[in-house]
């Protein structure tokens, strides 16, 4: 079976209602780059009913990938984990990929370690870092909360199974297509799903996942009172961004924990991260350390979140969060 497998890395593209999720993208770029240094091929792989994978094969279409692969079912949507076990399944015994990778959400935790089961590999989540070397393919993740970084090297024969941390690898510098990829379709048999799918969970009726917002205010212990977090939405709906916290604002009730980032929370990747009284403990920056921009306003000079700043001002956030608001608004 492993002499049969193909030099190519399958990246499976996560879609929702026929969207490509941001991750996704973030998860070809690092197979894009993987095999600049390795000379493989890059390949992909949608999932859903017709309508969803025709939707998501054309955006995906716009980058470059040798073969664009589609398992479509309608009992594929909505998403049911034994259902995309079943198809992803099918799928692999066609594609024989090496490496196959996923982004680190919420629905490939839930499917792609028993996918990697069957297959009788494990999935190494949560990657941060790739490098070829002689030994065979270097993945670095997280361990401790964030506190050291740890690399694997597999000594299982392929196919190796990654997801990558949301925000360790940036979409930007992806390939587009020079042409169109050739498209292989499959309609997998599914069986009758033994579990059926209610309402998406959420922590809380208005939860939002922070992960895919551009731009984010996020508020720590300095703010002082659950009162004062007013102030910070207000220069959040100016900047047209999403409203974050530190762990302590949401231990204690005052924003709900779905606004919580750090390594207890959602993992973001903002073109912005505005930093308003947060010191910066290591279980947060490992959270919002990816953001392209750091903004961090602190009266401490000595707050580690000044490390991972790209810009900091040393101040009473009441007076400069309130100079912000006004300037925003003379603009408006």
């Amino acid at each position: 079976m492993n002499d049969e497998l193909r030099p190519t890395a399958l990246v499976f593209l996560e879609q929702r209602g026929g969207q490509l999720v941001p991750a996704a993208l973030e998860a070809l770029a690092a197979a894009q780059q993987l095999s600049a240094a390795a000379g493989l091929k890059v390949e992909a792989a949608v999932l859903g009913n017709a309508e969803e994978t025709a939707a998501a094969a054309s955006q995906a279409a716009a980058f470059r990938v040798e073969k664009l692969w589609m398992a479509r079912h309608a009992r594929l949507s909505p998403y049911v984990a034994e259902a995309y076990i079943e198809a992803a399944g099918a799928l692999l015994a066609r594609a024989l990929p090496q490496w196959v990778f996923f982004c680190h959400s919420y629905q490939t935790r839930d499917y792609a370690p028993r996918l990697a089961d069957r297959a009788g590999r494990e999935l190494l989540g949560d990657v941060t870092a790739l490098r070829r070397e002689e030994g065979g393919l270097i993945c670095s993740r997280p361990m401790y909360q964030g506190k050291l970084a740890a690399e694997f090297v597999s000594t299982l024969p392929p196919p190796l199974f990654l997801s990558l941390q949301i925000g360790a690898f940036s979409a930007e510098g992806l390939e587009r297509a020079p042409a169109a990829a050739p498209v292989e379709a499959l309609e997998p048999e599914i069986s009758a799903p033994r579990v059926h799918p209610g309402e998406p969970f959420r922590e809380a009726r208005q939860a939002v996942d922070l992960g895919q917002a551009g731009k984010i205010v996020a508020v720590g212990r300095g703010i002082r009172e659950e009162k004062n977090i007013e102030l910070a939405r207000q220069l959040a709906e100016l900047l047209g961004a999403e409203l974050a916290a530190s762990r302590p604002i949401c231990d204690n009730g005052w924003l709900p924990m779905d606004r919580q980032v750090g390594s207890s929370g959602q993992t973001v990747a903002p073109r912005l991260y505005l930093a308003l009284g947060i010191s910066g403990a290591i279980q947060h920056l490992v959270g919002m350390k990816a953001s392209r921009t750091v903004v961090a306003i602190n009266k401490d000079a000595a707050a580690p979140i000044f490390e991972a700043a790209d810009i900091g001002a040393v101040g009473d956030l009441f007076e400069i969060v309130p100079a912000l608001i006004a300037a925003l608004k003379a603009r408006a």
